[in-house]
């Protein structure tokens, strides 16, 4: 099994980095608009979910390269076989 690149670890740290500045953008702005903290971290809490799962679908719709769907056929082939019932 190979080790997985620093890329491929943080990926997921940079898609929750992405989505907390829309939450924080978000709420910030809601704070300065009203000056209501209750309001603004409600905000902050939508923007930052709905940031979230966006990111989330846009990086499903990635077709893998040929060395991710080499990678992904390995794995496949280095796995147990399921039991047949």
């Amino acid at each position: 099994m190979t080790k997985p690149s620093m890329r491929d670890v943080l990926k997921p740290v940079e898609l929750l980095a992405i989505a907390a500045v829309f939450g924080v953008f978000a709420g910030l702005i809601t704070l300065m608009s009203t000056r209501d903290i209750t309001l603004s971290v409600i905000f902050f809490g939508v923007a930052f979910i709905a940031g979230l799962v966006f990111l989330a679908l846009f990086a499903l719709t990635v077709k893998p390269n040929k060395r991710e769907l080499d990678d992904i056929h390995k794995q496949d082939d280095d796995g147990p076989t399921p039991p047949v019932l």
